[in-house]
């Protein structure tokens, strides 16, 4: 499986949208793009499709940005990349079905159902705030005080 640059950037911007955007402030595009090193304008396309994907909301203006529209124990890496990945869950295409039905069917039930439905069970499975919460963790490693 791969993961578009599109997938890859919209996980990443959603962990620190939901790291910033505690109690629910808005964080503009311009902010993540700085802090992720990401263009501000492909930024914005992703956040078109995560907003029509209803993972985040926005508010236009000087004081506009954009904040999860719902908690991040609520959304899913499934959620985000099948907004942001189009191609990545179509079913598969039928292969030698006029020739050979028996075979297609039983790729079919055998292999193409099977991993389509343990991939969208994984990453189910897996929420923003799990992402989050090893952020976090990653984040402090190595913070220690140090009293003399």
């Amino acid at each position: 499986m791969r993961i578009s640059a599109k997938g890859r950037y919209g996980l990443a911007a959603m962990v620190e949208l939901s790291w910033l955007s505690t109690n629910g402030k808005l964080i503009p595009v311009a902010v993540l793009s700085e802090n992720l090193g990401i263009s501000k304008i492909y930024l914005e396309q992703i956040f078109s499709m995560l907003k029509r994907g209803k993972l985040v909301t926005s508010v236009k203006g000087a004081q506009g940005g954009y904040r999860l529209s719902r908690p991040a124990s609520e959304i899913s890496v499934y959620d985000i990349l099948s907004a942001l990945e189009q191609m990545l869950f179509e079913p598969t295409d039928q292969s030698v079905d006029e020739k050979a039905p028996l075979i297609e069917s039983t790729l079919r039930e055998d292999v193409y159902t099977v991993l389509d439905d343990a991939v969208k069970t994984t990453l189910s499975k897996i929420k923003l705030s799990h992402l989050l919460d090893d952020y976090i963790v990653q984040k402090n490693k190595g913070n220690y005080m140090f009293y003399i």
